[in-house]
């Protein structure tokens, strides 16, 4: 275990970790994920890169772009 970067081992620590709040309200999918993906560090806001895993960061931004995507747009007037 001593060739495993430490910052790699934290960022896997469950003890430290809580499901994402705005993944769990905006997808429907979120009870079926694997559970590694559902955490963020308890240390950061629910972020994208707070995620634990690259799927659990990936399936976020997802949901921040459907998001914007979805808003009507401000008008200039």
């Amino acid at each position: 275990m001593e060739h495993i970067d430490t910052a790699i081992i934290h960022r896997f620590d469950t003890r430290s970790s809580r499901p994402c709040e705005f993944c769990r309200e905006l997808d429907p999918q979120f009870p079926k994920r694997r559970p590694l993906d559902q955490m963020v560090a308890t240390s950061r806001r629910p972020v994208a890169s707070a995620h634990l895993t690259e799927d659990g960061y990936v399936r976020h931004r997802m949901l921040e772009l459907r998001q914007r995507t979805s808003r009507e747009p401000v008008s200039a007037a």
